[in-house]
Formats: C-alpha cells, sequence, structure tokens
C-alpha cells in the first residue's frame, strides 16, 4: 500500500537512526509502533520518522502500518507492537476483552471521519439535513441506504449517533461500504443514498459532482450543536503491561509530541515534502495537500485528553450495539506522559 512493506520500513528506520547522527551515549531503546493506514490523520507517526525525533529521546523508532485502524488494534494485541495510533475506543475495547490498555494522548478532539456525505441529486431536491435525509424514502418506499466503512466501525458510530440525535434512528438502513473508492462508487451509482467518510471522500465526493456534505465536523457550530465540544477521537494508546515501562512510554509520546509541534508549525508543503510521496504516494498530490492543510485546522496539537470531554463522548460510545462498557476517565487514561512532554518540550 505504501510502496515498501513492513520488513523494508522496519530495517529502513533503523538504517535512518543510525545515518546523519551522533547517537546518544545509552544505547537507543527500541520502540514499534502501528497506525491505522494511508492516511493524513495519522502524520504524526510518519513525521517522527522521517524527521528522526526520536533521537534526542534515545528512540529507535520502528513503524508497522496496518490497513485499517481495526486492524492496528488487533497487531498491539498480539504484542507486535508497542504503541498505536487510533479511534479512542480501540482501548476501551481492548479493556473490555482482558486486554487493560489506556489513552496516552489524543491528536483529534473531533471525528475527522464523522462527516456525513449524500448523493448530490438527494440535496439539490432540498434535502439539507440529518433530519430531513432520516424522512426520505427511496422510490420502491424503502429506507434510506446509509454507508459507514463497516458495521461497528468509527463512521459507523458516529453515524449512528447523528440520527439517534433527531430521534431517527430506526429510519435509515446502516451497511458497510469498504474503503475510500468503494464508498465513493457506491455514492456515485446511488447504492448509497449516504455516507460517513474523512474529508478526502468528502472532498472528492464534491468535486466529482457525486455528493454534498450536510454534516461537516470542521463547522464548529454544527458540532457543537450535536456533540457539545470537544471528545477525544484519535488517541496514542498502550496496553497497561507497555505503561509500566514508563522510561520507554515517556521518551515515545515526547517524540510524538514533537512530531505534533513540527506539524503545527510546518508549512503544507513542507509536510508533504516528507511524507507525501512515501507514504500517501498513491493519492492524488494535490488532494492530500488539501487534507493537510484541513488537518491542521483541527488537530489536537496539545495532545490533552480532557476529563470533560472524556465524559461528553460517553454519549457516543455507551450505546446499543458499541460492544463498549462505561468506565472512568481514570481507568481508561493516563495523562502523566503527555503532562510531562508538555514540561519538557513547551
Amino acid at each position: 500500500m505504501f510502496g515498501f512493506n513492513r520488513r523494508e520500513l522496519v530495517l529502513g528506520t533503523s538504517a535512518a537512526f543510525a545515518a546523519g547522527s551522533i547517537l546518544p551515549a545509552r544505547a537507543a531503546t527500541g520502540v514499534r509502533a502501528t497506525y491505522g493506514g494511508q492516511d493524513v490523520l495519522y502524520a504524526a507517526n510518519m513525521v517522527a520518522f522521517e524527521l528522526g525525533l526520536g533521537r534526542e529521546e534515545g528512540l529507535d523508532l520502528k513503524l508497522s502500518p496496518a490497513d485499517a485502524g481495526a486492524k492496528a488494534r488487533q497487531i498491539l494485541a498480539a504484542g507486535e507492537v508497542d504503541f498505536a495510533h487510533g479511534d479512542a475506543t480501540h482501548p476501551l475495547q481492548l479493556s473490555r476483552r482482558g486486554k487493560p490498555a489506556k489513552m496516552l494522548m489524543a491528536t483529534e478532539l473531533i471525528a475527522s471521519y464523522g462527516n456525513l456525505v449524500i448523493r448530490k441529486d438527494l440535496y439539490d431536491q432540498g434535502i439539507t439535513s440529518v433530519a430531513k435525509m432520516a424522512e426520505w424514502k427511496r422510490p420502491d418506499g424503502a429506507k434510506p441506504i446509509l454507508a459507514a466503512s463497516a458495521i461497528g466501525s468509527g463512521t459507523w458510530m458516529f453515524g449512528t449517533y447523528l440520527f439517534e440525535r433527531v430521534g431517527a434512528g430506526k429510519k435509515v438502513n446502516w451497511v458497510g461500504g469498504g474503503g475510500p473508492a468503494t464508498i465513493l462508487g457506491g455514492l456515485q451509482t446511488k447504492q448509497f443514498d449516504g455516507v460517513m467518510c474523512a474529508p478526502s471522500v468528502k472532498f472528492a465526493a464534491e468535486d466529482k459532482g457525486w455528493g454534498h456534505a450536510i454534516f461537516d465536523v470542521s463547522d464548529d457550530a454544527a458540532w457543537k450543536e450535536v456533540y457539545g465540544g470537544p471528545i477525544p477521537v484519535a488517541t496514542l494508546y498502550a496496553l497497561e503491561t507497555t505503561i509500566a515501562d514508563e522510561a520507554r512510554t515517556q521518551a515515545y509520546i515526547n517524540t510524538i509530541y514533537r512530531a505534533m509541534k513540527w506539524l503545527k508549525d510546518a508549512p503544507v508543503e513542507e509536510i508533504y515534502a516528507k511524507i507525501g510521496a512515501k507514504y500517501l504516494g498513491e493519492l492524488d498530490p494535490g488532494a492530500v495537500k488539501r487534507n493537510i492543510a484541513w488537518y491542521k485546522q483541527i488537530w489536537n496539537f496539545s495532545g490533552s485528553v480532557p476529563e470533560d470531554a472524556f465524559k461528553r463522548a460517553g454519549q457516543v460510545w455507551y450505546r446499543d450495539g458499541t460492544d463498549l462498557q462505561e468506565t472512568t476517565y481514570a481507568s481508561a487514561v493516563d495523562t502523566r506522559f503527555i503532562d510531562n512532554a508538555r514540561r519538557k518540550l513547551g
């Protein structure tokens, strides 16, 4: 998917660490990290590797990218990696299944993949809100067909909540739509009446005239009306057995925090130059740069996981069908490492 295989990436990381710099006096600590796919959302680990930001933390960072967030969670649960970047519900799911895990920092406090895009012809007919979409019927009288990437996925979780919020949870049919290509294809062919999607799909659907957003997560007022404010979405997390090695965990979180600070300050073109061709080369360069600019507006550069945001997220997480059990902030989040990183690095 990235133009190189996992083994090549792991070996290349070690080589990059050794080249062009003076190693710390102590032996470098090896860490493996994973993330959920070919998306700008996961830029922090890519940047951390490409800039060698772990060096000053005595860290030898290796990346094992997965093809989806759920796969990244499975890789971490199997002990193949130490840290993962993915949905905030992943550590909750791991804990429920007997693998206690915690969030360590958050890179998003809104759901970048929580956009609802409907068919352009429906929008042109006046279907301009979630409530109106729920009341619309297909020509045969059936409920609207809405696609998430998969049933039970993050897109499904935020999509079902959107409709439940307007009292229309049972007025639509949800299906698994797969990745961006099949999601877009289903919208184009009118197999799907609407899709939950990341900004890249939203941009493509609108540019091609296949769809139009009726819920855009970058609209602050719209987001606050539905969700009430920030909630943890994309997080760095680990098993508690990994977190117990506090020095290594601190070094990794310091490294990712450095990457977030760089992403905040770097121009879009510079970010693309560092990660575009290698990690996102299958995508159109213009589209990738547009995504980078979009994410720079919504990334949570502080890395914080506020307790009020965690509690606010419960309305989305703890519902029928989500397979999540209510838990406390203290049992799900460990802020010590991001707090230390901010004190050290500003």
